[in-house]
């Protein structure tokens, strides 16, 4: 099941999305000539903020690499960001910048993502190891013999299937996030101010939402009021915030039952994702409100 969100205000925030940026001069690439594989240099010589969403896959230089938490990356301005490797059996330039895949990480490696960065507010990316061992996981629940045990591989491997599903869950007008599950312990939420950028960044979760999806297809249907209290734990699950790698407050939380993380700018929500978890975080109040959409 996949639910739309609508934004409750009218945004204030502007931004562009990497699709819409790199056509126009934005430059992603290694931090140097050697590399550092948990950290990228972004190079943004545009009059516009641009934003890089949580788990995008970057393709090229020598691995291809996810973003471990979004960023808003200011306008005319250098920057580092945090991201982790999936393409583990790779260490060679393919290409001086990075390109942007069709497709972001898939909700379960981008939710165990998540769990290590709740639990270190202060920390800005996941164990390389973990992410490798669950890539390499899927690649093999998926039959996938990737030669450098790369993500992109597992996506291009399933094309066809994912090609199927995709029409079945198009994009409502003003739509600006989506809840996603597959079976009621496996719920996750994206979403953005912008309906515009959301517009950019539907393909590429959507992608990924499939991929779990194709996986789990054996699973007990969800109830619209679980996504309801889903989306209410989220709300009020408790919350840390440190200043972003770029602009704005990076905010992690984690309550009963989820996890996530976010952007917030001047008060604003600009970004946040979550994810259902078995963690035990401070409890939270669950009631089912009138008439109000998530």
């Amino acid at each position: 099941m996949i639910a739309p969100l609508f934004p409750r205000r009218q945004p204030v925030a502007e931004y562009l999305t990497l699709e819409d940026a790199l056509p126009l001069g934005l430059r992603v690439e290694e931090v140097d000539g050697g590399g550092s594989v948990p950290e990228l240099a972004v190079h943004n010589p545009l009059e516009a903020n641009v934003l890089l969403y949580d788990g995008e896959e970057l393709l090229g230089a020598k691995q291809n690499r996810i973003l471990n938490v979004t960023v808003l990356v200011g306008a005319e301005s250098k920057t580092v960001i945090p991201v982790t490797c999936v393409d583990e059996g790779r260490w060679s330039a393919r290409s001086a910048f990075f390109s942007s895949a069709r497709h972001a990480a898939y909700p379960e490696l981008r939710r165990q993502k998540a769990e290590e960065l709740s639990a270190e507010p202060f920390k800005r990316g996941a164990a390389q190891s973990v992410v490798w061992n669950e890539v390499r996981g899927k690649a093999a629940r998926h039959r996938v013999a990737s030669p450098t045990l790369a993500q992109s591989d597992i996506f291009e491997s399933r094309e066809k299937d994912l090609d199927a599903l995709r029409k079945r869950f198009a994009l409502q007008p003003g739509q600006s996030g989506a809840v996603f599950a597959v079976g009621s312990d496996r719920i996750c939420m994206d979403y953005v101010s912008q309906p515009d950028a959301f517009a950019q960044l539907h393909p590429k979760l959507l992608n990924g939402y499939l991929l779990d999806a194709v996986e789990w297809l054996d699973h007990d249907p969800v109830e619209f009021e679980e996504l309801v209290a889903f989306y209410l734990a989220t709300e009020g699950a408790p919350r840390s915030r440190r200043p972003s790698a770029a602009i704005g407050e990076d905010v992690r939380f984690r309550g009963y039952g989820v996890v996530g993380s976010g952007l917030e700018l001047d008060g604003e929500v600009v970004q946040r994702c979550a994810f259902s978890s078995d963690g035990t975080g401070a409890p939270t109040t669950i009631t089912r409100p009138s008439r109000r959409r998530p």
